[in-house]
């Protein structure tokens, strides 16, 4: 089965882009965001909502956006625009489909059956379309290892902090009222093998403040942030890229594992440590964030 989505790639950045702004959806390659993400939901007002569906379907059908991951995400399914959005975007291309307010397994499978049956409709093939949940409560933190488990087509699983904080009946403030639904999805994630997306930094003129978030979500283990504006892009990428200490520390592990396989042997050391399989993932993705910022040449 051919799939239009990666499920294991680079996702330091999503960008949103709000479907009813034409200049924006023409622009978005040339931002360098890891994914484009085209809103039809809280970006754009109910009398908005048609023409936004009918810019991102040509824009998926029309504009060549190169190698970057298209996601769509779409309105909430009991709205009743939602089977709408996936009627539009599926047949037109889109990658991946970010459901929004996901409160439990359910709301996966229920999203799932009507991508399934909107590829079987256009001759797509089953399974082609990956999805993504994005969790804005308190329910659905609670559900998040079911949510991630509920279905193959997950990508990833992603905090959206505004509703949540609302949930709670708190606002965001230094980050402590979003650790526990940061720690729950991130585990959530990583037992299903998939992505976790950290929430928007809002203030977009608050670049320390921003700064600040990217190193906690990076210590915590994210994948990487969604962003609201193309300036955030850049300094949210570079907090990404390695030292140069644990770079070189990377690239020595990775030749100590050549030269045991060129051996024929199953174990390497260095300095007379063993290198074991978690060291050796960690090393590729150090180097892999390196490369996909021009901070080493391809061999």
């Amino acid at each position: 089965m051919e799939k239009r989505y990666i499920k294991d790639r680079l996702r330091r950045s999503m960008m949103f882009v709000p479907g009813n702004n034409p200049g924006m959806i023409t622009d978005a390659r040339i931002y360098g965001a890891d994914s484009i993400m085209f809103d039809l939901e809280d970006s754009v007002a109910y009398t908005e909502k048609d023409t936004a569906r009918f810019l991102v379907h040509n824009a998926l059908k029309t504009l060549d956006f190169g190698k970057k991951e298209i996601v769509v995400r779409i309105n909430d399914l009991s709205s009743g625009l939602g089977v709408r959005d996936l009627e539009a975007i599926i047949p037109a291309g889109v990658h991946v489909v970010r459901l929004p307010k996901t409160d439990s397994a359910q709301d996966v499978i229920d999203c799932e059956r009507e991508i399934a049956r909107i590829e079987a409709k256009h001759n797509i093939p089953v399974g082609a379309t990956g999805m993504m949940a994005a969790i804005e409560s308190a329910n659905g933190v609670l559900n998040a290892r079911e949510i991630a488990h509920a279905s193959d087509r997950l990508i990833g699983v992603a905090l959206g902090a505004e509703d949540y904080v609302t949930d709670l009946k708190t606002t965001r403030a230094d980050g402590i009222e979003l650790l526990f639904a940061r720690s729950m999805i991130l585990n959530a994630a990583r037992s299903a093998g998939i992505a976790a997306l950290d929430t928007v930094y809002s203030d977009v003129n608050n670049d320390e403040g921003f700064l600040e978030e990217v190193s906690l979500i990076r210590k915590l283990g994210f994948d990487g942030k969604s962003v609201i504006n193309p300036r955030q892009i850049e300094p949210l990428h570079r907090a990404f890229i390695p030292s140069e200490k644990d770079l070189r520390k990377a690239y020595a592990i990775m030749d100590a594992i050549a030269e045991a396989n060129a051996r024929g042997s199953g174990v390497a050391s260095i300095k007379g440590k063993m290198i074991d399989k978690p060291v050796v993932i960690r090393a590729q993705r150090l180097i892999a964030l390196a490369e996909a910022d021009n901070v080493v040449e391809e061999d």
